[in-house]
């Protein structure tokens, strides 16, 4: 345990260093946290170069890390983090102001980290490469540099941009849980965007966050209310510096409040907002443009602070010929000539990115990690590019995320670093297409929900798109549309309507029956989606989805609780290749990214598969989908003699979280294929058939993760809305084999001969009585709360009574999670809004904290359960030879 002086309010600045054999020693990048000390690294808002230090404190901790990894003899790369006295009219420190600043070295990392990925891409230095080489024996004079290709690897990267990162943190999707950012790191994922000066780049990073549409100008309404807007650390802290500022309070008082803000980062957001004010009092003229858009500002941001649309806001910067440039990133600040096409946008007068010859096309690729959009859809996108390589074609990637591999200068022939909005897809398509006898097609099926959102602009503004176009897209979004397809098609989904009112909702609700699915539309990860039991219920939930939908409509189903089935297929127009069919583990109700999907399916027969295939092929080509398509159903039980019962639950016509893991099990290249189809090569030509693809001699389980521990407040019940942030994989030759791994992988595992708390819920306590049979007879000590205890008491088998109540009595359900007396929990909840779920939050809550196994769907439980009961041997070897089994 450390304990260690206070230095809250303080500056933090890294340096990323590397070092070889040889001793050659360079510093890569230093980068500053605009969030003082006491805000986690990874919290917060990043600026490279640093901003607020003098030429001799940049030098002094410079030094200070070169001797450090001297000191230390690593070889590769290094991270250090300093802390740095502030300016004394913001934080007082004692101490000579006459002498150096102080500062400390927080942290020393000999090893690549998040602030390497983010160094390497600000400055266009690949770090990990380089590090690579250096163990290899290699010394810096002897690497090549890849970017300027006349240079080496010990010539230090020079900047003549600046670069902001700013966090995405899951707060849109756990709105109750606490949004103070602490040490305690909570983002899961990050944007960065590159421009001349730090106004501009920061501009352009939160229109890369991608939350809720969100500007630099928006506001929390509360804040109107308010004699004095909050500014401490939370993921909202930016906005309200913008908001205070907006109200006239001063500069220093500002840096004081927020305990530490430098008051230059202050006085740059005090820039915006003099053009804000300069946008919404003067007539709008070219020069004033010229100036908003070099500040960063969008179209979208001008129209709406000059009373525009942001298409009359386009037209005029094309009428007035005020389009951006895009300049290269070159390691050397244009000493050298650079031969890497890595670009950002920017409002000058030269343009580095000029059109080349041959055909392109566009990848749209998937922005920053967040829940329903992880690192899947940036192996899409990746894969995306290699498939149009190989095809003849350059491969254009626009992305802005810098935790990824599509990221990398050499993924693609042309990369560029921009938001992923209509307006800077479109500049950088018509940018390609300059001069060329027609523009680029774009490809938006492998960047997930941010990528099919760029379809309908790109549509309206006549730009082609290649694979599933616009039309086939929004026959799937658009809930009416799908209704009548799927009945012209004779194809069953649950009954359901989508609605634009409460009063709509309301009696669609009673017309179908309790319980019922609300859900928005056109949205990733089951945003705002829930089961509703009620109409109270009803109430409230459709207020919560049509905040997320944003004018959209609201969709409204009949729930079905039975088998959900998962499908991902492969069209050529034509033909239709479905590479395998998944069964997800929890019954409908969870959503698919927070299941267990196992490949092939254990509990389908051989009719169900040919309904699904049957029902598969007709949607692709019903639709018109050119590439990937991925169809959810649910499978009902039926009696002997029935025919199956199989509905569509979902249709996205689009690749989808599963493609990676598919991919990997069945051996076929579906990314590769899809392009090739969306380029107009058959299926027959690329050398697959049309159907469902042979099953392989394996088992596969994808297994959902959680990062529940780092978000305090946070339930861990699974629902239909998205909360994992990370996926396992387990295979082996059996299914007791391949669900073993993926749950030791997953920290699910049961751990032998342990104690277990159960609270099962009246609804899931008949499903639960083999399970608690089962853990009986393994030896596990139960304890259960009041309700539970008395159905375990009464089918003869030994419990300990737990009690709910938080307050007085003792042991009680959070003690016996908290003192470590049980090591597992099964907490299945009552009701979205019940007195029960209530209860159950902080039992969850417990287990989350100790980081212990918590159940809270029946049927990832029994599967655990079940896993420990039937003991396998499972088999270690490499994917390869798996495949080549059969």
């Amino acid at each position: 345990m450390l304990v260690e002086k206070n230095l809250l309010g303080w500056k933090e600045v890294e340096y990323e260093v590397m070092r070889d054999s040889a001793g050659n020693c360079i510093t890569i990048c230093n980068m500053e946290n605009m969030d003082p000390m006491g805000v986690h690294t990874g919290d917060s808002i990043v600026v490279a170069p640093s901003q607020t230090l003098s030429d001799k404190d940049y030098q002094m901790l410079r030094s200070a890390a070169l001797r450090i990894i001297s000191e230390l003899g690593i070889e590769g790369g290094c991270n250090v983090q300093f802390s740095l006295a502030p300016r004394r009219d913001v934080t007082d420190w004692r101490g000579d102001p006459d002498e150096p600043l102080p500062y400390y070295v927080i942290e020393v990392n000999p090893r690549v980290s998040r602030s390497s990925a983010l160094a390497s891409k600000a400055t266009g230095y690949p770090i990990a490469r380089v590090a690579a080489k250096i163990a290899c024996g290699r010394t810096l004079d002897e690497i090549p540099n890849a970017v300027t290709k006349k240079t080496t690897a010990a010539f230090e990267p020079a900047l003549d941009y600046v670069v902001v990162k700013i966090p995405r943190w899951p707060f849109d999707k756990f709105a109750l849980g606490d949004r103070t950012l602490g040490t305690q790191m909570k983002a899961t994922g990050e944007v960065m965007a590159i421009d001349r000066t730090f106004e501009a780049a920061l501009n352009k990073a939160v229109r890369s966050l991608e939350v809720g549409g969100r500007s630099l100008l928006w506001e929390r309404p509360e804040w109107r209310e308010l004699d004095e807007i909050p500014v401490h650390a939370t993921d909202e802290r930016l906005w309200a510096l913008m908001a205070a500022l907006r109200r006239g309070e001063d500069v220093l008082s500002l840096a004081r409040r927020s305990r530490g803000i430098d008051p230059w980062f202050l006085e740059r957001l005090q820039n915006i907002v003099r053009m804000e004010r300069r946008l919404l009092e003067e007539p709008l003229h070219p020069a004033l443009l010229r100036e908003a858009k070099r500040m960063g500002f969008s179209d979208e941001m001008v129209a709406q602070l000059a009373d525009r649309l942001p298409e009359q806001i386009r037209a005029l910067r094309h009428e007035w010929d005020i389009r951006p440039v895009y300049k290269m990133v070159d390691t050397c600040a244009a000493e050298f000539d650079a031969e890497t096409p890595y670009f950002y946008s920017t409002y000058e007068l030269e343009n580095e990115a000029l059109p080349e010859e041959g055909r392109a096309a566009v990848v749209v690729g998937s922005g920053p990690i967040r829940i329903g959009q992880g690192i899947e859809f940036d192996y899409a996108s990746v894969h995306a590019a290699w498939a149009l390589q190989s095809a003849g074609l350059r491969a254009v990637m626009v992305n802005s995320n810098p935790e990824t591999v599509s990221t990398d200068f050499d993924t693609s022939d042309r990369l560029y670093f921009e938001p992923l909005d209509e307006e800077a897809v479109r500049d950088i398509i018509e940018n390609e297409g300059a001069g060329t006898a027609s523009m680029p097609p774009s490809i938006v099926q492998f960047g997930g929900q941010t990528a099919i959102n760029i379809a309908g602009p790109l549509r309206r503004a006549g730009l082609p798109i290649i694979g599933s176009d616009a039309e086939a897209i929004d026959i799937a979004e658009d809930r009416r549309r799908f209704e009548r397809f799927l009945q012209d098609l004779g194809i069953p989904q649950p009954p359901g309507a989508a609605i634009t009112t409460l009063e709509e909702a309301m009696k669609t609700a009673q017309q179908i029956g309790y319980p019922v699915l609300v859900r928005p539309s056109y949205v990733l990860g089951g945003r705002a989606m829930e089961i509703v039991q009620n109409a109270t219920e009803l109430v409230t939930f459709v207020g919560a989805a049509a905040e997320v939908a944003a004018g959209k409509p609201i969709l409204i189903d009949k729930f079905l609780e039975g088998a959900e089935v998962e499908v991902d297929a492969i069209c050529d127009g034509e033909r239709v290749l479905i590479p395998g069919i998944m069964e997800h583990i929890e019954r409908a109700g969870v959503h698919s990214g927070d299941s267990m999907a196992v490949y092939p399916p254990v509990h389908l027969d051989e009719d169900e598969k040919s309904v699904i295939v049957d029902y598969t092929r007709r949607i692709v080509l019903g639709m018109g989908a050119v590439g990937l398509t991925n169809i959810q159903y649910v499978v009902l039980p039926r009696r002997p003699g029935e025919p199956p019962r199989v509905f569509v639950l979902e249709v996205n016509p689009r690749a989808s979280r599963t493609v990676p893991f598919l991919s990997k099990v069945t051996g076929v290249p579906m990314v590769q294929l899809a392009v090739g189809a969306m380029l107009g090569r058959k299926l027959a030509e690329q050398g697959y058939p049309d159907g469902l693809w042979p099953e392989r001699s394996l088992f596969a389980i994808k297994a959902p993760v959680f990062s529940m521990s780092k978000l305090t407040g946070v339930d861990t019940y699974l629902g239909p809305e998205m909360k994992s942030t990370g996926e396992v994989m387990g295979v082996d030759r059996t299914f007791e084999g391949a669900l073993a791994k993926a749950l030791i992988a997953a920290d699910l595992a049961l751990p032998p001969k342990a104690s277990v708390l159960l609270s099962i819920s009246d609804r899931t306590k008949a499903d639960a009585l083999p399970l608690i049979h089962q853990l009986a007879e393994a030896g596990y000590r139960l304890y259960a709360t009041e309700g539970t205890s008395r159905m375990v008491q009464a089918l003869g088998l030994p419990v300990e009574t737990v009690t709910k109540v938080l307050s007085g009595q003792h042991p009680n359900v959070v003690d016996v999670i908290m003192d470590g007396t049980v090591q597992c929990v099964i907490n299945t909840p009552e009701g979205r809004m019940t007195g029960s779920l209530r209860d159950g939050f902080h039992i969850r809550r417990a287990a989350a904290e100790r980081r212990i196994p918590c159940f809270t769907s029946i049927d990832t439980a029994r599967a655990a359960i079940e896993a420990l009961a039937r003991p396998a041997s499972y088999d270690v070897a490499t994917v390869r030879e798996y495949l080549g089994g059969d």
